[in-house]
């Protein structure tokens, strides 16, 4: 449950974020609300999920 996660934003589509595995591009996407990640993301950013906070790498 708090082990890290890798993600890609994929896409961006109003007020969420649609994500990928790191390792998986393109496997199912994931959508999260924009609130929960870092504001200075953008499709194509790499974002660590870990102790259940998103986080930009």
């Amino acid at each position: 449950m708090f082990e890290r996660i890798d993600y890609i934003v994929k896409r961006l589509d109003g007020d969420y974020a649609y994500l990928v595995l790191k390792e998986e591009p393109l496997g199912d996407e994931k959508c999260v609300a924009r609130a929960l990640l870092p504001v200075s993301i953008c499709e194509g950013s790499n974002l660590k999920y870990e102790m259940m906070e998103y986080e930009l790498i």
